[in-house]
């Protein structure tokens, strides 16, 4: 197996090479995932595709095949949240507080990513342990925390350790790749609703056109911080996506008025838990954690989501919706 044809079709130049297929780029990361293509030929698809700025069709098909090849058929979340943030000043993952409160509703929801790489404060895997949200490394696992606690956190390593080489290999090329989309597409467990935040403005309609190709059914994308699905809730925000498979788009206004950066270098995570018992409780980050609950619950279709993450928000500490 070789990746060969297909960089041909990307790296033919100016007037003779195109784009490849949905079902072209399924095929070329089958090759891939199946650890039989060459690196030099890896790392030249990979950087033929930046140049040339991915497609939807290209993201769809390297998405059906990386679903395939994890096949944790047993794990049923009803909302998809990945976390692939790659900014270096983003602060503490309030977005966390947000995922817990929507599973309090009733949705299981599954987060999924890496980001080790981070600053210690924006490090999700210690803001789960933080918040006793399980860390799981397998189906079975992951099904049993979401039903005892309605939500769960798969890394990437463990949900896809060829997923993870290849999204590591920006340390090797020394720029991101279509990878960092792809999996922030990638909804493992084909659940019907997804949320996903994106750095640069530019990729929220072409992930939102590739969720659609995938049968995506509900899906919102924002500019977030540092990349991840999180509300400024100072700045006016502009949400793309899906709703029952139509394609969406819809203004939110700012909710905030204080006007800062999302991260502070007072904070430290343990100030997740402390705001989450109600030994803290700061106006901007409750405004953060409402704003990225009521829209996760927007995508999800739930009635008068402002309110209902407010009253989640106060009833917190109550026993969790059946």
């Amino acid at each position: 197996m070789t990746l060969a044809p297909f960089v041909q079709i990307l790296g033919r130049g100016p007037g003779r090479s195109r784009s490849l297929t949905m079902d072209e780029a399924s095929e070329a990361m089958q090759v891939i995932l199946s650890g039989q293509a060459a690196p030099e030929a890896v790392g030249a698809m990979l950087m033929l595709l930046r140049m040339k700025g991915e497609t939807a069709a290209e993201l769809a098909g390297f998405v059906s095949a990386a679903r395939a090849e994890i096949g944790w058929a047993a794990v049923t979340p009803a909302l998809d949240w990945p976390s692939y943030a790659a900014g270096r000043t983003r602060g503490l993952p309030w977005f966390l507080l947000s995922a817990k409160l929507v599973a309090r509703a009733g949705y299981p929801v599954v987060l999924h990513g890496w980001n080790s790489h981070q600053g210690s404060n924006a490090d999700v895997r210690r803001g789960c342990a933080e918040l006793g949200i399980a860390m799981t490394s397998d189906a079975k696992r992951t099904q049993a925390a979401l039903s005892a606690d309605g939500i769960a956190y798969v890394p990437l390593e463990a949900l896809s350790p060829r997923l993870f080489d290849l999204l590591r290999l920006r340390e090797v090329l020394g720029l991101r790749s279509c990878i960092n989309t792809v999996l922030r597409l990638l909804n493992p467990f084909d659940a019907s609703s997804s949320v996903q935040g994106v750095f640069h403005p530019s990729y929220r309609e072409v992930q939102a056109d590739a969720c659609a190709l995938l049968g995506q059914t509900n899906l919102s994308v924002i500019k977030g911080g540092g990349g991840e699905f999180e509300r400024h809730p100072s700045k006016n925000l502009q949400a793309f996506g899906l709703r029952a498979g139509r394609a969406w788009q819809e203004g939110f206004g700012a909710t905030h008025q204080e006007v800062r950066r999302l991260a502070d270098t007072d904070e430290d995570l343990s100030d997740l838990a402390a705001m989450w018992a109600g030994r803290i409780d700061t106006d901007f980050a409750r405004a953060v954690i409402l704003g990225t609950t009521s829209l996760a619950l927007h995508t999800l279709g739930a009635d008068a989501p402002d309110h209902l993450a407010e009253t989640l928000w106060a009833t917190r500490h109550r026993a969790r919706a059946a």
